[in-house]
């Protein structure tokens, strides 16, 4: 004659992650407190979407905003009769262009929900957006990914993968949307 079992009791499950030993579920919050996340703008849908991602995470943890957009240096070719050929300004039109963006796009998507901040840079993506985490001393990265895959992947590289692998700071990568 067989045992009737009785039925399991299915507990639920507290988030991953280290529990403070005797603190109480404000305390554990406030440990784990985000003051400020960075997010890279190169005003594409995707960079856009991560930042909506972004402002809801800053209201919850009390957390400002930093917007960081990259101004690549513009490299011409060789002219074959005269060498390389140099306009002047581009990049410095580009970098004022890319701080009105910035401006516009905080009061559009951030508004005065949470403390936000912007700077322009110049040079390569991923080290200036290191760069500017480690300057202000960011407790996160927020990161939007391409989707890139295969021989574009492998060709142009992937901004977002280089930041997950080289920052001190935890990144939060946001995928882009898919179309249904």
């Amino acid at each position: 004659m067989k045992k009737k079992s009785s039925p399991k009791r299915m507990r639920s499950r507290r988030p991953a992650g280290p529990r403070l030993k005797g603190k109480s579920k404000a305390a554990e919050a406030e440990h784990f407190s985000i003051g400020s996340i960075l997010v890279p703008i190169d005003f594409s849908i995707h960079s856009k979407n991560a930042l909506k991602y972004a402002v809801p995470f800053a209201e919850k943890f009390g957390a400002s905003l930093h917007l960081v957009y990259v101004v690549e240096p513009t490299i011409y070719p060789a002219d074959l009769g005269f060498g390389q050929v140099v306009l002047p300004g581009v990049e410095e039109e580009l970098r004022e262009k890319g701080g009105e963006e910035l401006h516009a796009l905080m009061e559009k998507e951030i508004g005065g929900r949470v403390k936000s901040s912007c700077t322009v840079r110049t040079g390569n993506p991923h080290q200036e957006i290191l760069r500017e985490a480690e300057e202000l001393g960011v407790a996160m990265i927020v990161v939007a990914t391409h989707g890139h895959s295969g021989v574009e992947h492998m060709l142009f590289g992937s901004t977002a993968d280089r930041i997950v692998r080289n920052a001190r700071c935890p990144v939060l990568t946001v995928r882009p949307e898919t179309v249904k």
